[in-house]
């Protein structure tokens, strides 16, 4: 009786660890566009989350190549709502960006990103909300997205994703975000201090959170980019003016009989990069690369400046 006693408790607890931990990764050494294996460390991999665990969010992350033992763990996430962290990946403080050659119509090629956040830090970029790159909803019901829900199920994903590595649980550990992450990032950083005052497991070691040109504002923010890409000398004298006078200052929903106003806008708009994202994201060498799941896979991808020298000081304590 006393041996069946101590079984029930065996198999319970190996029945609560398997329904705690929900984490399917792969370590990535090759990646297609890329020549010859990746001189960095990169997993990526499904986290399962939400109240009957129907919801999978798929992470990138990519191991500091300073000290991953000592280094800090950021958790990116990357704006929209709903664009893809590959636009994080590739394009502002990944590891990676596309090759500046002429697109011929084949798998766009990879080089490797010479501002990398990752040199000085461990950095997880998550696909959220549900629907966002490779993540995906198993029912009709998880696939519903808001703001809160956000909020408690990164929270999740953080705490599952440590227990499944947990070299990481004592890392000093960072929120980031661009663009719309202005309005996720704050809810993030209450929900996981509740949840660490409220005891839940693994305590998260945070240390603060850093934005990235976020939203606060919308509609003032998107109206006023056109004169500040201007102002910094991104878009020409002729197009400002072409701008301003098609669309009078106003940028956002434009009606599409102001046809002049539409076209100028699509010019401001064209970025190349983002076009071959979406094109190496959707090949499927690449998707069963990464170990993509079916159900999520499009890319939503724009180009922050790269910074990572004032990262770097931020990082190490030291003055902006």
């Amino acid at each position: 009786m006393r041996n069946l006693h101590f079984l029930i408790l065996f198999l319970l607890s190996i029945s609560t660890s398997i329904h705690y931990v929900v984490v399917t990764s792969l370590h990535v050494k090759y990646l297609p566009g890329f020549e010859g294996p990746l001189p960095f460390a990169l997993e990526t991999g499904y986290v399962s989350v939400g109240e009957s665990e129907d919801v999978e969010l798929f992470y990138y992350f990519v191991k500091s190549e300073r000290n991953p033992k000592k280094d800090p763990l950021m958790i990116w996430l990357t704006g929209g709502p709903g664009c893809s962290s590959l636009s994080a990946l590739l394009f502002a403080n990944g590891p990676l960006a596309f090759k500046k050659d002429e697109y011929n119509g084949t798998l766009p090629p990879l080089e490797l990103a010479s501002f990398s956040w990752t040199k000085v830090a461990n950095i997880l970029l998550l696909e959220s909300p549900v629907g966002t790159g490779y993540s995906y909803a198993k029912t009709p019901l998880a696939s519903e997205a808001s703001d809160t829900k956000q909020f408690h199920q990164i929270d999740q994903f953080l705490r599952r994703w440590l227990v499944d590595h947990p070299e990481f649980i004592s890392s000093p550990f960072y929120v980031g975000g661009d663009s719309y992450a202005g309005h996720i990032v704050p809810g993030v950083v209450q929900q996981i201090s509740l949840g660490n005052e409220k005891g839940l497991k693994p305590f998260i070691s945070l240390q603060g959170y850093v934005l990235g040109n976020p939203v606060t504002n919308l509609k003032v923010e998107t109206n006023h980019r056109v004169s500040f890409a201007h102002g910094m000398g991104l878009i020409s004298n002729e197009l400002f003016e072409s701008l301003e006078k098609s669309c009078g200052g106003n940028y956002m929903d434009v009606h599409p009989s102001n046809a002049k106003c539409v076209k100028d806008l699509q010019t401001y708009k064209n970025t190349y990069g983002q076009f071959l994202a979406s094109f190496w994201a959707n090949d499927e060498n690449v998707r069963r690369a990464l170990g993509v799941k079916k159900g999520g896979g499009h890319t939503c991808a724009y180009s922050p400046d790269q910074c990572l020298p004032m990262f770097n000081r931020w990082i190490d304590g030291e003055p902006l």
